[in-house]
Parts: structure tokens; sequence; C-alpha cells
């Protein structure tokens, strides 16, 4: 059986939402977190061995980073159509955009955010405007990451601009393309 361990309003709200609108059979365990205000504690009861949230156990299994979790989910539940399989049109630019926002876009975010640049920084990740210029190029194609098709990835590269308003570019591209997100995930989960 499937676990999802998550805690309300947190990174893991995108990877609830997630399996909800892939109807997973899934139990859900919340669990309390540190939060960044000092609130919250590390939960025994969360396995994570960092005690993060998402983290997702199936048996021995375990799986943790949201990208990861995603791709996971999307495997195991193909019938809903969020994410392409192996051998469809549009895996690799799926595949690229999980671990893009895993390994680009979330630093330069967090970077950005904390006010901290440095040559290696630039010279590794790009810096945040790259960032934004290539998420605005695809979706200026768009109307989504895959181009007509919605996806996990759209769900999770959208995620910090819909919970940080501050971080939100000015870029029209990019605005309407957060606010189709949330609406598709809104509706999903009806």
């Amino acid at each position: 059986m499937r676990t999802l361990y998550y805690s309300p309003q947190s990174r893991s709200d995108t990877v609830v939402t997630l399996a909800r609108m892939l109807s997973a059979d899934i139990t859900y365990r919340e669990v309390s977190i540190p939060r960044q205000d000092g609130t919250g504690q590390r939960d025994p009861a969360n396995p994570h061995p960092e005690g993060k949230v998402p983290y997702l156990t199936d048996g021995t299994d375990t799986v943790r980073e949201r990208g990861a979790i995603m791709l996971y989910l999307t495997d195991a539940y193909p019938s809903a159509g969020l994410g392409p399989l192996p051998g469809e049109a549009a895996r690799g630019a799926y595949l690229s955009w999980l671990f893009y926002y895993q390994g680009v876009m979330e630093p330069l975010l967090i970077l950005n955010w904390a006010g901290v640049s440095h040559p290696a920084i630039t010279a590794g990740l790009r810096d945040h405007d790259t960032m934004i210029e290539q998420l605005a190029e695809t979706l200026r194609r768009g109307p989504w990451l895959l181009g007509d098709r919605f996806s996990a990835a759209d769900m999770l590269c959208s995620s910090p601009f819909a919970w940080f308003a501050d971080m939100m570019p000015a870029e029209p591209a990019i605005r309407d393309w957060v606010a189709r997100c949330a609406a598709r995930m809104e509706a999903g989960m009806d």
C-alpha cells in the first residue's frame, strides 16, 4: 500500500493535489515539519530521512523529492493522462521539466529570494532571469509546458508562483499559465 506523508501549506500540497487528481490508491499521513517561521517540529512518525515532506512509501520502496514522486505516481496511474509514459510523445520534455524544476528552478528561486548571487551559481545554473525566460519562451508556444497537454510538470513548475505572489514574474505568458494551472488543479479536485 502506498502512503504519502504530507503537511498542509507546504511543498507537499502539489503532490497531494496530483494524487487526488490521479484517484490514486494512497493512504495520506499528515505529519508536522519544522517551518521557516520557527513553528512546527520534526515528526517522529515521518520516515523521511530529513523529516521533510512529501515522502512516498510503496511497500519497501520509498520516493522523495516532488519531481520524483510526481513521476512515480503519473507512471503508476497512467489513465489520468497527467504524464507521458515511456515511448509516448513528449516523454523527454516531461522528464526534462520535472528535473529542470528540481535542479534549476527551485534552487534559483530560493537563491534569488535570499539575495544570493555568485559567478559559480551563474556558471552552473544560469540566473533567475534566464530561467524565467526559459519558461516564458516555452509558454509563448504553450499553453502548457508540453504544448497542448497539461501535465504534472505544469503543476510542479507553476507551484512556487502560485504560492508566493511576490515571486510572480511580470511576463504575461507565465502569469496566464499559472492561472490556468491553478484553475485546472482546482477543477481536477472536484
